[in-house]
């Protein structure tokens, strides 16, 4: 595969044998983001476990402390009588079957997160085929199944990540945008680390950290030491 200039620019700044501290990688990761757009940095954490099984799963949700840089659009399934709070909060769609409907015979999809009250989810449940697939579908350990549906959207606007693994027991997340500088950035790999590490499952065996990757939108991974981690 060929390589434009940029790549191969950034390619020289970076020692491919090297572990740089987290704040090491996210300002080499920022500073080599030279696309026309403000490009994403993201972060790949390939961990030792197996997700076939499931007491290996790793699955959570954090709230990264600058943002993502991303405007999120919500949609609620409450019952009436929170539709009031969940529009306050910010929510962009609240409602019931109507929605249900929408996406069901009009394949809408004009939303990022999809937020649900617990005694709404034998509606949702419908789109489990459509919202599942995308990884659309609320969940109680994403904070995306919940009582207080404000809550759940007033954090999903302030830059609220979910984490799962893939079936490579990877798992892949945006922690902002190169404009934010390498202090912000840092910052909420920080935080989405601590998140995993607390979600080690007790079944995990071995090195659970086998390694963390950093990289923007079109840009080189740089490889993140996780010593003082100690996982």
């Amino acid at each position: 595969m060929k390589h434009g200039k940029k790549y191969v620019d950034a390619l020289k700044t970076i020692d491919k044998t090297k572990l740089y501290d987290t704040n090491e990688a996210v300002a080499l990761s920022s500073a080599n983001a030279k696309a026309k757009f403000d490009e994403t940095i993201e972060v790949h954490i390939r961990l030792g476990v197996d997700s076939r099984h499931a007491d290996q799963q790793v699955r959570g949700a954090v709230v990264l402390p600058n943002g993502t840089g991303k405007t999120v659009r919500t949609l609620v399934f409450c019952k009436e009588d929170k539709y009031e709070a969940a529009k306050e909060a910010g929510a962009d769609y609240v409602g019931g079957m109507d929605y249900v409907d929408k996406i069901m015979k009009e394949n809408w999809l004009d939303f990022d997160v999809v937020i649900a009250s617990p005694d709404m989810m034998g509606v949702v449940g419908r789109l489990g085929k459509v919202l599942g697939p995308r990884g659309l579908m609320p969940n109680p350990k994403a904070g995306t199944v919940s009582p207080d549906v404000a809550k759940a959207v007033q954090e999903a606007k302030a830059g609220k990540i979910e984490y799962r693994l893939d079936k490579t027991n990877i798992i892949h997340c945006p922690i902002g945008k190169a404009s934010f500088g390498a202090e912000k950035l840092n910052e909420n790999l920080e935080a989405l680390l601590d998140a995993v590490v607390k979600a080690k499952p007790a079944a995990a065996k071995g090195q659970y950290l086998k390694s963390v990757v950093v990289s923007s939108t079109m840009g080189v991974g740089v490889k993140v030491n996780t010593a003082k981690y100690g996982v």
